[in-house]
């Protein structure tokens, strides 16, 4: 089992930035490609970006390149996504995910283990 724990999420106007966290724990963290996802309300969970276990490949959604971050230190057991030029359109709960295949988070929802969300909300 792994357990996910999100953390950082808030109310920043359009143009901010926020760091969301996504720590870990149980299984050896370096073992799992990460992933955030993105639910707004009434919509589907959409993928953000990913991260491979080793943090040499990273994976970005279109609608946040060049914007949103995502990184990992495997001696904190931690994920992170740094988010900068912030729309009203990025609101939403924000998730983590972990999976042995980075495939799978890239490329689906049906990642192994999720966190339970933290909620981001841009103003404009």
């Amino acid at each position: 089992q792994v357990q996910l724990v999100e953390s950082g999420g808030g109310l920043v106007q359009a143009g901010g930035s926020l760091r969301l966290s996504c720590a870990a724990s149980g299984r050896t963290f370096s073992n799992y490609a990460m992933g955030w996802f993105r639910q707004a309300p009434g919509k589907e969970r959409e993928f953000v970006a990913a991260i491979g276990w080793s943090g040499g490949s990273t994976y970005y959604a279109d609608s946040v390149k060049g914007r949103f971050t995502i990184s990992r230190d495997n001696a904190k057991n931690t994920v992170y996504l740094e988010m900068s030029g912030l729309k009203p359109e990025d609101t939403a709960d924000y998730y983590c995910a972990a999976d042995r295949n980075t495939r799978v988070v890239v490329t689906t929802t049906r990642s192994t283990y999720w966190g339970q969300g933290t909620q981001v909300t841009v103003s404009s």
